[in-house]
């Protein structure tokens, strides 16, 4: 996982794409839960994603008694979940278009899909026999993101409004991917800081699905609880590193170029696509048994920080900018030459960019007693081909992180900017 770390808590601020405070009840007042950068990063999900970086925690420790009424705005510039807050708990689902669905069937369902995603987010019931698990829970943070995988566009007659920058990755030697858990003709991101309301937001997008799609793949995350800690931190991850530190951050002046698809795309880009971003998605398992057989001299080595307080082996704090060329009294790299986070910066590697907002996942313990643990690596970028790619091709070549570390599946996914009021998610795709 790349070195690029969360983003430091900071006050948010109103603007496109952020999520708004608003009353869940009158007489009630919603805190804000917005993340700078939005998540809390794993290490992992740099090493074994192509360099990107960790988003950012929710901004302040909310007292539990709070969680439920924060609430984030369906309707944006941008879709929800990109720069919000990284939440408790998260789904990933993919799904495929049912045989002989096409452009008609996947607009109805992002219409139905959209309706949902706004009411629970608000929330409200869904429309359609409400399960009534989350009837006790405010919103919590709910956020639901949607996109479209590479082979979306041929099953709707669409494949001239495929996005280049939608190209197939390229195979890496870390790769040992089921693919009957990669891909998908369309992707749902679900993240609440409540698990009943994120698993009802889960139930409802399913069932929404009915007969025009059916789930090919998903998966269950985690991260650290809001108010957990006793100041807000960046996260660690599975193996306990902190991880996120060098996330870019919104208040940086080229954020929006590195994560979002301009709002008059240049030419050859997707027009539907302004405003939108590109997810790359990988489950990466974390070979923990292994990971902890180490020192934790060793483990800083291999990652390049400490493992105490996040701050580069070249000395100073977290934020402190690391001393590649810094010297031991033996002549020696403080940092070594195959550390993860010397391997993942922007600046040695043309600088490229990524927004990480991942999730841990730990999915029982296998026959052999090892656990199925790491990280659902999620990365946003404007172009995963001057983002991810380069990146992961570095981290393929020499990353001391990749032997403890293995990437089981991955899936690349359009994620059109937000829904207009009035407008679902894909529609200038899907009716223009």
């Amino acid at each position: 996982m790349p070195d690029q770390s969360l983003p430091k808590a900071r006050t948010p601020e109103a603007g496109p794409g952020k999520s708004e405070t608003a009353p869940a009840h009158e007489g009630i007042s919603r805190r804000r839960l917005i993340g700078t950068a939005g998540a809390t990063g794993l290490v992992l999900g740099t090493a074994g994603a192509a360099g990107g970086y960790a988003a950012a925690p929710s901004e302040a420790a909310a007292p539990l008694t709070s969680l439920g009424t924060d609430r984030a705005m369906f309707h944006g510039k941008h879709q929800p979940g990109i720069t919000d807050g990284l939440q408790a708990r998260g789904h990933l689902v993919a799904f495929d278009l049912a045989a002989g669905a096409g452009r008609k069937e996947a607009a109805a369902l992002l219409r139905r899909w959209s309706e949902t995603a706004r009411r629970l987010m608000a929330g409200e019931p869904s429309t359609h026999a409400d399960t009534d698990v989350a009837r006790d829970a405010g919103p919590s943070s709910l956020t639901l993101t949607f996109g479209f995988g590479h082979s979306f566009f041929a099953r709707t007659g669409l494949e001239k409004q495929r996005p280049a920058a939608l190209d197939p990755l390229p195979e890496f030697s870390s790769d040992h991917l089921d693919k009957n858990r990669s891909n998908g003709d369309l992707w749902v991101q679900i993240g609440a800081n409540d698990a009943l309301v994120a698993f009802h937001a889960l139930r409802a997008i399913q069932k929404d699905a009915g007969r025009a799609a059916k789930v090919r793949w998903q998966m269950n995350g985690f991260n650290r609880s809001p108010g957990a800690t006793s100041h807000p931190m960046t996260a660690r991850n599975l193996m306990g590193q902190i991880d996120g530190t060098r996330n870019p951050k919104p208040t940086e002046s080229d954020f929006d170029q590195r994560v979002f698809v301009p709002e008059k795309p240049e030419k050859g880009d997707a027009a539907w696509m302004a405003n939108g971003s590109y997810a790359v998605v990988r489950r990466i398992r974390m070979l923990l048994d292994d990971w902890e057989q180490l020192s934790v001299k060793a483990q800083e080595d291999v990652i390049g920080r400490r493992k105490s307080d996040g701050a580069a082996l070249s000395g100073g704090t977290e934020t402190t900018a690391m001393d590649l060329e810094k010297t031991d009294a033996k002549g020696n790299l403080v940092v070594p030459i195959n550390a993860h986070a010397r391997i993942t910066r922007p600046d040695q590697n043309g600088g490229a960019a990524m927004l990480r907002r991942p999730f841990s996942f730990h999915d029982g313990i296998d026959a052999d007693g090892v656990p199925d643990a790491g990280l659902l690596f999620i990365c946003w970028q404007a172009d995963p081909l001057r983002g991810f790619v380069p990146v992961q091709r570095k981290l393929d070549r020499g990353d001391a992180l990749s032997q403890f570390i293995r990437h089981e599946s991955s899936g690349l996914f359009a994620v059109p900017g937000g829904a207009a009021e009035g407008e679902y998610v894909g529609q200038k795709l899907l009716e223009g």
